[in-house]
């Protein structure tokens, strides 16, 4: 697997640095999460999208359809809409397991 991420939204627990010390290269998206967005990010060659605001989860289907095979996992408290629930391979409550658990799990994966 390509050790590639894309961070989308903001990070306060900081599972992109805890990803990038388990050796994933990391490209962090600070803005809405379009086609353009990914895009640029390098969705086409990455091993995973990270979402942290759910708000953005209309992004995972267009992230699915430029790489079918990039793992999606959200990283938020909040619920994910149905819509995204069928293309979201892990959802993980920040309050339920640290940052670095999460990392070193996706990192053995």
């Amino acid at each position: 697997m390509s050790k590639t991420a894309i961070v989308a939204g903001p990070d306060p627990d900081g599972l992109g640095n805890a990803l990038a010390s388990e050796g994933f290269s990391i490209t962090q998206i600070e803005d809405v999460v379009s086609s353009s967005t990914l895009e640029a990010a390098g969705i086409d060659a990455a091993a995973m999208l990270v979402l942290t605001d759910v708000g953005e989860a209309s992004g995972i289907p267009v992230a699915k359809e430029l790489n079918p095979d990039v793992r999606v996992v959200v990283y938020s408290e909040q619920s994910l809409p149905e819509v995204a629930t069928r293309q979201t391979d892990l959802a993980v409550d920040p309050a339920l397991l640290d940052v670095s658990v999460v990392a070193e799990e996706l990192a053995a994966d």
